[in-house]
């Protein structure tokens, strides 16, 4: 088994996945627990590595004021390589911008802090709904954009009060992920 990965994180409740059209073969959908808007991914850094991570976000959450917000879904897009895609993710509507900003002003600090690859990419908030099988050919691939294309979220308002510190979830066959500890914003 390779080593996990760790990221911090928005939870946000995701029972509404359970509510979205059955996705194409060679889609696996998000378990509702797993539904997040990433903060900073720290990738295989290790539980010691991650936890200076924390610290890092303790200590920014002391310096400055960051406190809960509501967001909306908006369009959902595919995310990662353009022909390999590996996620459909609904981008956000209302609360973007602030979102952008939470995400540009501590992203970089805590993957310092675990010694993770800096992201040098513009910060894109998002919530991601399925990803596709390593297995899922081109054909399949489509039919997921062709799927995303049907969804309509705008209605879906979610809550972003909390960071989390997640890590993998074993055995990963239901849910993918598991939330080692969170802290409250605000």
């Amino acid at each position: 088994m390779s080593r996990p990965n760790w990221f911090l994180a928005f939870p946000v409740r995701g029972d509404f996945v359970l509510g979205l059209p059955d996705l194409p073969a060679g889609f696996r959908r998000f378990h509702p627990n797993d539904v997040h808007l990433t903060l900073a991914f720290l990738g295989g850094c290790g539980e010691s590595a991650a936890t200076a991570a924390l610290a890092a976000l303790d200590e920014e959450l002391r310096r400055a004021e960051y406190t809960p917000m509501e967001i909306s879904l908006g369009p959902v897009v595919p995310m990662g390589a353009r022909r390999a895609y590996s996620a459909l993710s609904a981008l956000l509507d209302e609360g973007r911008d602030r979102a952008a900003g939470y995400l540009a002003a501590l992203r970089d600090p805590l993957c310092a802090a675990a010694s993770a690859k800096l992201d040098d990419r513009t910060p894109k908030p998002h919530v991601t709904l399925a990803r596709p099988l390593r297995k899922a050919s081109s054909t399949q691939r489509a039919d997921g954009l062709l799927w995303a294309a049907t969804l309509t979220l705008n209605t879906v308002r979610l809550k972003l009060d909390r960071i989390a510190l997640y890590t993998w979830n074993e055995p990963r066959t239901e849910q993918q992920f598991r939330i080692v500890t969170e802290r409250a914003l605000g």
